[in-house]
């Protein structure tokens, strides 16, 4: 028998029904294991066409990966947290002021939602040919923000995100080869390709409240040189986004006001009974998943369905991992706690399984951590829910899921290197 032929649940995200808000599971196939999906219709996905569309409210969002611009063939479930894109005219750029460049219709370029919303624009001095966002006051804390824009190489080869009155906090971007050219400051800076040639840009900053002014600008500028551009030359563009938070999210369209995409919620929250079978008092989780960051704190749990009792648990806490099981609702009792770094944007692949004498956990093929051999195990109930989130509803998850599975035996090592490699 093979690994996948033990699975009582898997979930490989790739069918769903918006009418009755599920994203169905390939085992079991009778229902039992479908995922109930919350999201928003604001919401937007990259489909399999490679291009950005809208989704209605509680479609499960089936996202799709670019690699070296060219769109990969299986999705993943995309969850993401509640933002909000600050400018208020993220196609047209109306509200968006301009300084030494103008801003032209470009009907003749595909956008990335495979439309005619293009926008060139072209430097008309060397002196920091920009446009500039001037409509978020200085925060009363320290905040972050993520700016971001669809980019495409007209003439100009490079451009820079640069916040106003930080001149240490800014990043080049090269269009022709693809690569962030320079990216100074605290935080990260990313460029990413789609297609027809389009590169999502995008720049972290942490705004502190001592600074003078909370303005943001895209230039058109040089290689070594963020504020200096060359008169004349171009860059098309598409899709500005300014949103508070340490990196960027799914574009968030606007027009005339800022819009709010509601944080996305997948679980199941009864049905899971007939498929997790922990009153065997043993058992296997997988992911196969990626995370944006590394700063807040998610989880994964399977559960009952009170927000107490037991309980098995992937934390996600700054960078790294924690595996428990816990019962009762506390880890003194029969606990198993593993942990392991994780690094965000890369994908990684977890197993933990436990029975009474062994808990242990797996990450990309190796052991992550020490094996529990003081760990029982003694559920007394079936588990009912599988949450991605904690076992009240709180700490959502926030990332890309590839794959979960569940098993009601715990996998051997030799099975867990497997499974993880």
């Amino acid at each position: 028998m093979s690994i996948y032929q033990k699975a009582s649940l898997v979930q490989i995200p790739s069918g769903y029904k918006a009418a009755d808000d599920k994203l169905y599971s390939v085992v079991p196939n009778n229902g039992d294991g479908d995922f109930t999906i919350d999201s928003d219709a604001d919401a937007t996905r990259v489909n399999k066409d490679g291009l950005i569309e809208s989704v209605v409210a509680d479609q499960a969002r089936l996202n799709y990966n670019f690699i070296d611009g060219v769109v990969q063939p299986d999705p993943h479930l995309l969850l993401e947290p509640s933002r909000s894109n600050l400018i208020t005219q993220s196609e047209t750029f109306t509200t968006i002021s301009k300084a030494n460049l103008t801003v032209a219709d470009n009907t003749s370029i595909v956008d990335p939602q495979g439309g005619t919303n293009t926008k060139t624009l072209t430097a008309t001095s060397s002196g920091q040919p920009r446009l500039e966002w001037r409509g978020t006051a200085v925060p009363a804390s320290n905040t972050s923000y993520a700016m971001s824009f669809w980019v495409r190489y007209n003439t100009a080869r490079y451009v820079a995100i640069a916040h106003y009155s930080q001149t240490g906090e800014y990043a080049i971007f090269d269009l022709v080869d693809g690569e962030v050219e320079n990216d100074v400051g605290t935080q990260t800076a990313k460029i990413e390709a789609y297609k027809n040639g389009w590169y999502r840009v995008s720049k972290s900053f942490e705004v502190p409240l001592t600074a003078l002014e909370n303005y943001w600008k895209l230039t058109l500028c040089t290689q070594t040189a963020p504020f200096t551009g060359v008169s004349g030359e171009k860059a098309d563009v598409f899709g500005m986004q300014l949103e508070a938070g340490s990196y960027p999210t799914s574009y968030i369209p606007t027009s005339g006001s800022p819009a709010t995409r509601t944080e996305d919620f997948c679980n199941i929250s009864s049905g899971g009974a007939s498929v997790i079978n922990s009153f065997k008092n043993e058992g296997t989780i997988f992911l196969d998943f990626e995370v944006p960051t590394t700063d807040p704190f998610f989880q994964i749990t399977i559960c009952n369905l009170t927000s107490g009792g037991n309980r098995i648990i992937l934390n996600f806490i700054s960078n790294e991992i924690r595996f428990q099981v816990l019962q009762n609702g506390s880890g003194a009792v029969g606990s198993v706690f593993a942990n392991t770094p994780v690094s965000y944007n890369q994908r990684i692949k977890l197993a933990g399984s436990f029975k009474t004498g062994a808990g242990i956990l797996y990450k990309n093929g190796s052991l992550a951590d020490d094996i529990d051999t003081s760990f029982t195990c003694d559920f007394g109930e079936t588990l009912q829910s599988v949450k991605f989130s904690g076992a009240g509803n709180t700490a959502k998850f926030t990332g890309k899921i590839y794959q979960f599975m569940y098993f009601d035996t715990a996998l051997s090592q030799s099975e867990l290197a497997t499974l993880t490699s």
